[in-house]
């Protein structure tokens, strides 16, 4: 009997085929893919992988941009995309094994996705009607071992059905609202593409209230009273008992009672101690806060790493909803393995003379998966970021089994002629887990010198401090997951998709995430045509649908017909105010491209506004005053930003560029600034001012100097701007000997 497993990626086949095999495994080539022959036990086994999605969602006839659409098919992804042509090689080599199996095993990831993933792999790769399903949630030859002996006898129907639903609903919202968006656009004479979905809209909507709500804020102001003191050469700091005061006579009243005291009186000293619980075990959210959080590292591509890790064999499925570690995973194990390297060999076997070992869960869970564990094996060959991301599950699920921590907080009472003053100040007493989850955990030390009733502190300031409230903080990378999470918008695996969607279509952007001026008059315009586009409380309600779907208690056919009634009714209603939708956002669209595309004042002419162009042979600045003033500046490849900064050698425009794979850069416009002298080209430079180099202007027979942009070394003339000559840089010969360029005005 052969029977043929089938993985979701080529690395977890490997994965698969190096636990299963009781001797030597064969590999094998099928031009791009590859497959496993081996035996287990008495079973001749083939194992073969997908490449994650093979097949995915179109129409069944191509109509354009009409809209609403519902007839769809899934279709072999490769028929879509040519840079997916691979595609086809994975799809023939599962279809040849499936002819000679006698069985075949899904062994994709064990979620909704994988699922699906399997479900299409099973119908149009294999031509069968279901397929046997292992589940494991690491890539460990344990793990995978009593996942095959333990498998399933059919797929998990409810994860197949309420994934398959989820496509289908993602499809119809996404590609109809982003059709009746764009063909507004178009019926007011303009083209843009435009995008929008079932869960972006609601997201986007999210951040647009937080926008209002910051500008709608007024400031109220309140005081608070600081008291500066010395007690046995220790500071001791203290705020007025009444904490925030509104009332500004009550400050004046305050301040005049203790006006002139040099000495406060002790009245009172409590301590008390409180334990402090080690954290829960990471879910996916939690990882992608902590991450952003410790490593600015943002929500997708922790998410990535945390996947390659997985993968890698060194840490479980990170798509995980839980919280909780069970028993049953082998916990002592883990740590023992663990101990056997050495960053963590102290720590673990500390926790193994544990007389119990008990990880501190939280209440959420998953019922496919545990919370994020390291597997114990050892890691090879990680890269920066993922070394990253491993240390600190490792050492997350390390503090997790280890005793609470005591923290003791002081308070002394002081009294400035009947006015009471509190100092306060925390410290730790035992560190326990904080020790396991250095250097992640940032606590706040501030120890009071040892005080009691009846003891004077010497009075050095009182002071009355004029403070405002504060409006809400906007959302970064990492808070706006957890609001997403909160509200029931999305999945743990599709949340960070969908703010990264936000970002790439410019309705968003910043670390501290900013609205742009098209995302919210997107906003504006969707709510006074189409609310519902961009209603939460309908995407929630389609999440508790696809959850009843996979619990058997709902199915797909009535969700999609209650979603189709619902978009034939908004999208023929959209259609009839098509022109004027389209005219406002046209209007939107443009004054966002001009206030993305302004860079700052012309220096040149003082009246026109720099902006970017887009030119014959690419993308240049130039005065938007032209032809009066001709300022024109070449910018590098790359994203370019305003930064509302002036240089402080010339006061040109500082811009930030943003190039792929490397650091954002903030550098002068002005290509011959003297900011962008680096240090070798400064010592040059200096050779040049100390006649070691000389050579000299042929304009104004100054002597030229060393210079360096975005572009290269060049020689300039120090006259700049009156004499704008230059000379490039010859890399090969070493000499300044190319042909004078132009730089700023034409």
């Amino acid at each position: 009997m052969v029977e043929l497993i089938i993985s979701e990626k080529p690395s977890s086949a490997q994965k698969i085929a190096e636990a299963l095999a009781d001797g030597k495994l064969s590999k094998k080539k099928n031009k791009h893919s590859s497959y496993y022959e081996l035996t287990h036990g008495r079973n001749k086994l083939i194992v073969t992988s997908a490449v994650g999605h093979l097949y995915g969602l179109v129409e069944a006839k191509k109509l354009g941009w009409t809209y609403p659409v519902f007839d769809i098919k899934w279709q072999a992804s490769y028929l879509a995309s040519k840079e997916l042509s691979y595609v086809k090689d994975y799809i023939e080599t599962i279809s040849m094994l499936a002819k000679t199996a006698d069985k075949i095993t899904i062994a994709c990831d064990y979620d909704v996705e994988g699922e699906v993933i399997g479900l299409n792999v099973v119908r149009f790769a294999c031509g069968k009607k279901d397929a046997h399903r292992m589940k494991f949630s690491t890539l460990t030859k344990p793990d995978l071992v009593e996942a095959y002996e333990k498998k399933l006898s059919h797929l998990d129907w409810g994860q197949a059905n309420a994934g398959e639903t989820r496509h289908k609903l993602d499809w119809f919202y996404g590609i109809n609202l982003s059709r009746a968006l764009t063909s507004s656009i178009k019926a007011a004479g303009s083209f843009k593409v435009m995008s929008a979905g079932r869960v972006q809209g609601p997201a986007l909507k999210l951040l647009v209230d937080r926008e209002r709500d910051i500008r709608a804020f007024k400031p109220e102001p309140f005081w608070e009273i600081a008291l500066t003191g010395h007690f046995k050469h220790k500071t001791v700091n203290g705020l007025h008992c009444s904490g925030k005061i509104t009332a500004k006579k009550e400050v004046e009243r305050i301040m005049s009672r203790i006006k002139g005291h040099k000495l406060a009186l002790v009245t009172a000293v409590k301590t008390i101690r409180r334990f402090q619980s080690p954290p829960f075990p990471f879910d996916l959210t939690t990882l992608q806060s902590e991450s952003y959080a410790q490593f600015k590292i943002t929500p997708k591509q922790t998410l990535e790493l945390a996947q390659s890790l997985y993968l890698a064999g060194v840490t479980s499925y990170p798509r995980t909803s839980s919280q909780k570690l069970d028993p049953k995973l082998g916990l002592q194990q883990i740590l023992k393995h663990l101990s056997q390297q050495p960053d963590y060999s102290s720590l673990c076997s500390e926790l193994l003379k544990q007389k119990e070992l008990k990880p501190n869960n939280g209440e959420k869970s998953d019922p496919a998966h545990p919370a994020i564990y390291p597997t114990g094996q050892v890691p090879k060959n990680l890269k920066p970021q993922e070394k990253k991301i491993y240390d600190l599950i490792v050492k997350r699920f390390m503090s997790t089994f280890a005793p609470p921590a005591v923290r003791e907080t002081m308070e002394a009472y002081l009294d400035v002629n009947q006015e009471i003053f509190v100092a306060r100040g925390t410290r730790t007493v035992e560190e326990n887990w904080h020790r396991f989850y250095q250097p992640y955990l940032k606590l706040e030390e501030l120890a009071l010198p040892e005080m009691k009733q009846g003891d004077n502190v010497t009075i050095k300031q009182l002071e009355q401090i004029d403070k405002e409230t504060q409006p809400p903080s906007r959302y970064n990378q990492s808070s706006i997951i957890r609001e997403l999470e909160k509200r029931n918008l999305g999945t743990k695996a599709t949340r960070a998709d969908i703010l990264d969607r936000l970002f790439k279509r410019g309705y968003i952007e910043g670390v501290q995430i900013k609205v742009t001026q098209f995302g919210e008059e997107t906003t504006i315009i969707l709510e006074k045509y189409a609310p519902l586009i961009i209603d939460e409380k309908l995407t929630s309600e389609l999440e508790k649908d696809l959850e009843r779907i996979s619990e058997g208690k709902e199915q797909p056919e009535a969700i999609l017909g209650k979603a189709q009634k619902y978009l034939i009714h908004l999208l023929n209603d959209f259609k009839k105010k098509e022109p004027q939708i389209g005219k406002e956002l046209l209007g939107s669209v443009r004054a966002t491209q001009d206030e993305q595309n302004y860079i700052g004042s012309c220096q040149a002419c003082k009246k026109g506004k720099l902006t970017v162009k887009f030119g014959k042979f690419g993308r240049f600045v130039a005065c938007d005053s032209y032809p009066a003033c001709k300022t024109v500046f070449k910018i590098p490849s790359g994203t370019v930003k305003r930064t509302e900064k002036l240089c402080e050698h010339d006061g040109y425009p500082m811009v930030q560029v943003i190039m792929k794979a490397k650091r954002p850069r903030i550098y002068c416009l002005k290509p011959d600034c003297r900011s962008k002298v680096s240090e070798p080209e400064a010592k040059e430079a200096h050779k040049v001012e100390q006649h070691k180099i000389k050579k000299n202007c042929p304009k104004c027979t100054k002597e030229l100097v060393v210079r360096k942009s975005f572009y290269g070394e060049f020689l300039a003339c120090p006259g700049f701007p009156l004499c704008r000559y230059t000379e490039n840089f010859d890399k090969n010969t070493g000499h300044f000997e190319k042909p004078e360029i132009k730089l700023g005005k034409k």
